[in-house]
């Protein structure tokens, strides 16, 4: 009997060895090769800028003592895109006087040279004698707009504002409207980084009277950027 006994317990003691081989093989570990990849976005919007956001240094126009037939021109004036969007520029020029006289004995012209590059300054004195030449007299018969693509990428406009460019609901004149539209429109399209550079002209008619004397004429500028793409969606 003793026999037998030992030799169940060496069974018994065998079967617990494999199923803890069996137990020990089951809970190993394995490691996998892998391989990834990704996808990011941002978008950063633009900005739609021009001169910093500040005033345009310089004066339209300043002389002290005007009379008629006299013509004067007031300090050139820059527009940057400072903004990182292409625009168009709506600019509207205000004037008024401050007794009860005819504004429109003050004739009004101005000259504007758009760049990237600032051009030498034989580009600025062509363009000061065209806008001198734009007053050959308070009647005469230059055209209203000339507009001249000159060397390097600077394109030049002579214009004489006229009654052509009154807005009457906005009692204003209407320098561009920022539209796209039109060549006048064309011009004031400012791409980021370009320049207009601007020079206006005021002349009294020679027949204005005594009824002028001591009057102070006054003038603003007003430019708006608006953003070229207009069917955004």
């Amino acid at each position: 009997m003793k026999k037998v006994k030992s030799l169940k317990l060496a069974m018994i003691a065998t079967a617990f060895v494999g199923a803890l081989v069996i137990v020990l093989g089951s809970g190993g570990s394995f490691s996998w090769f892998t391989g990834e990849t990704s996808a990011t976005g941002e978008i950063k919007n633009g900005t739609l800028e021009i001169n910093h956001g500040e005033d345009i240094d310089g004066n339209i126009v300043q002389a002290e003592s005007f009379a008629p037939s006299q013509l004067i021109f007031g300090d050139w004036l820059s527009i940057e895109n400072t903004g990182t969007l292409d625009t168009h520029l709506q600019a509207t020029y205000d004037h008024s006087v401050d007794l009860n006289v005819p504004i429109d004995a003050y004739k009004v012209g101005y000259i504007a040279i758009k760049y990237t590059t600032t051009p030498g300054r034989d580009v600025y004195e062509d363009a000061q004698y065209k806008l001198d030449q734009l007053f050959n007299g308070i009647t005469n018969e230059v055209q209203s707009f000339s507009h001249t693509a000159e060397a390097n990428g600077v394109e030049v406009v002579a214009v004489l504002i006229d009654e052509q460019a009154y807005d009457e609901n906005a009692d204003q004149f209407v320098l561009g409207d920022g539209s796209l539209q039109g060549p006048d429109n064309e011009f004031w399209q400012l791409d980021e980084g370009q320049y207009i550079d601007l020079n206006f002209g005021v002349k009294l008619d020679e027949n204005a009277g005594n009824e002028y004397q001591g009057a102070v004429y006054t003038a603003s500028l007003e430019v708006l950027a608006k953003q070229t793409d207009q069917g955004a969606k």
